[in-house]
């Protein structure tokens, strides 16, 4: 579980025959083999952690076609930054909204900070609301307008410049990941709704 709070911008080393290796220092203070750390919100497993002169400076997750296929990190290269986030403990404070790190699809960047747009697969949008949370890439956001085929932040200064928002324009593949409340309360009202129509039909 995760806050969407970015603790580093960490850089893509590789990504080869399914591993993916990053460079990264904060992340790895207290991390083992094992650990979850979200790249630009996707929560992937360390497998390894290599040696540095004084302490770790690059770790390595295998990442499966799964998910390439519904995430933006298929288009990662060499020398890409990526947001990184170790995974929330009991003692912390909840500094943006709770945050799995499962991406739920793929947006598009239509334009950059301050204003950010995102225009997001259809069907989506139903999560979305005015004030609500979302997270882009692994950051925690406050939606200001939910659009028909999308939404608006407004990013400040900080967050562009401590995440990936700040390197990315129009155009850009961005990984999104809707409120869990909004999802869980939609499962529960159809549950509802399916036991009032077989009730209604009897």
């Amino acid at each position: 579980m995760f806050t969407g709070i970015v603790e580093e911008l960490g850089r893509v080393a590789s990504l080869e025959k399914g591993r993916l290796r990053i460079e990264a220092t904060t992340v790895l203070e207290d991390s083992k083999i094992g650990d979850s750390i979200a790249v630009n919100g996707c929560c992937l497993t360390v497998v390894e952690i290599g040696p540095g002169q004084e302490k770790p400076t690059w770790w390595e997750a295998d990442v499966v076609q799964e998910s390439l296929d519904r995430t933006s990190l298929g288009e990662l290269q060499p020398g890409d930054p990526v947001n990184l986030e170790r995974p929330v403990r009991l003692a912390d404070r909840l500094g943006g909204h709770i945050v799995q790190g499962h991406v739920d699809g793929v947006g598009e960047i239509l334009s950059s900070p301050p204003d950010l747009r995102i225009r997001m697969p259809a069907g989506m949008s139903r999560y979305v609301v005015e004030k609500g949370s979302i997270t882009v890439d692994g950051v925690s956001l406050t939606v200001v307008d939910a659009l028909d085929d999308g939404f608006t932040v407004a990013v400040i200064p900080h967050t562009t410049e401590v995440t990936t928002l700040g390197h990315k324009g129009p155009g850009a593949k961005v990984n999104l990941e809707v409120d869990l409340l909004a999802k869980y309360t939609e499962r529960l009202l159809e549950f509802h709704r399916e036991r009032l129509l077989k009730a209604g039909g009897q």
